[in-house]
């Protein structure tokens, strides 16, 4: 029986799990479906802001916001870039609220657009059929100006001037007639639509198949998931900000565990088993060795190194025959190294219990040897392969040290 790894809804970074119970208990209103959409939504601009940080330049860094906002900084404002990430099915239309509300964002009082060289709308939208926003990435200021006084020309004063006004109609008022020309005009000269952008399974998609070539097709899903947490990790309670030098020191430490090898060495964790655990095993054949030389107190460390080693031989990770074949040849090497020391330990003096303990101890907590391909061993791997093959009925090896 082998521990099942965790989930990977378990696996997602904590502050999304957490963004995901936030957005479920803030209302009634807010449904489980809502909040997870949301949630979701919040992970694709992460995923938005992670490829922004693989072509930052020296001083640059990537700030995210919780409303949706990556921004690329620069020391010159000119080339820094604040994004809006939108994740929508519906078309990009004249009056869809996803463009004024950008808009009506990026004119807010308490938004400094000065800092920035570039306003960029990135949403997964097509343009509409029949939408005026088409040209506007290559219009003139002037142009653009006149395109949206066109679409807010469509509104009638009844529709302007009514007591109860649409969403939409509050946005396209605060944009046209509650900002001062000048600030709309030097907004809208920084504006870019990049519309029909990834949605969030393809974009998943796209950022693996850019790891080919130095991370094995086995190994994408590890080194992604090493870096999407890199970058959760990096969110605190002030800021959440990623440099160049720091992004560029996690994903060369994730090149180089995960990046082609004769074979990919497993994760292992040194921990004790639970008491769920040592119940459920303690009846295998390297467990029964144990209670044979009276050490029950190390049982929970014998299955804990044990599970992992198991664990680690069912994982296809890059090069995954060559690491089985590894731990074959390992474990020939350690069983005649441990039978000259149980030779040695029975000719001893004294209790034998006492010197299968002893003998117990210096076997597991000496410092490995090293073998081709895997020159420095962890000793979670090393404990666990000597309980693997304590559990080999066809083997004749045993603790306890008899005279």
């Amino acid at each position: 029986m082998l521990v099942v790894k965790k989930t990977t809804w378990e696996r997602f970074p904590t502050i999304l799990r957490m963004k995901y119970e936030e957005l479920k208990s803030m209302g009634e209103g807010q449904t489980k479906n809502a909040a997870l959409t949301t949630a979701l939504a919040f992970h694709y601009q992460v995923l938005i802001g992670l490829d922004k940080c693989f072509s930052l330049e020296e001083g640059q860094s990537v700030w995210f916001e919780k409303d949706g906002d990556v921004s690329l900084l620069s020391p010159d404002a000119l080339t820094s870039i604040q994004t809006e990430v939108k994740d929508y099915a519906a078309p990009l239309t004249d009056h869809h609220e996803n463009f004024w509300k950008t808009l009506k964002n990026w004119l807010a009082p308490e938004f400094d657009h000065a800092q920035y060289g570039l306003l960029v709308l990135h949403t997964t939208q097509a343009f509409g059929a029949r939408t005026r926003l088409k040209d506007w990435n290559t219009q003139t200021i002037e142009q653009r100006s006149t395109t949206l006084n066109a679409i807010f020309s469509e509104r009638t004063e009844e529709q302007l001037n009514a007591n109860k006004t649409s969403e939409i109609i509050k946005l396209q008022k605060a944009v046209m007639l509650d900002t001062a020309s000048e600030d709309l005009m030097a907004v809208l000269a920084k504006v870019v639509l990049h519309v029909e952008s990834e949605d969030l399974e393809t974009l998943k998609k796209s950022y693996c198949n850019k790891l080919s070539g130095y991370i094995p097709l086995s190994n994408r899903q590890a080194f992604a998931e090493g870096l999407i947490g890199f970058i959760y990790e990096q969110a605190n309670g002030a800021e959440w900000v990623i440099n160049k030098t720091t992004f560029d020191q996690k994903r060369e430490a994730l090149t180089a565990k995960w990046g082609p090898t004769l074979f990919t060495i497993p994760d292992f964790t040194d921990r004790d088993a639970t008491a769920e655990e040592v119940e459920v095993y303690i009846t295998e054949l390297f467990a029964q060795k144990i209670l044979e030389i009276e050490y029950e107190a190390i049982l929970p460390e014998a299955i804990g190194s044990w599970l992992e080693l198991r664990n680690s031989l069912i994982e296809e990770l890059n090069g995954y025959p060559q690491f089985r074949d590894t731990v074959s040849r390992y474990r020939e090497q350690w069983i005649r190294t441990f039978s000259a020391k149980y030779r040695m330990a029975s000719r001893k003096q004294g209790s034998f219990t006492a010197i299968s303990q002893d003998l117990y101890d210096q076997i597991t907590s000496e410092i490995p040897f090293g073998i081709e391909g895997y020159p420095n061993p962890d000793f979670v791997f090393r404990n666990g392969l000597i309980h693997d093959a304590m559990d080999d009925e066809e083997r004749d090896l045993k603790w306890r040290v008899e005279p």
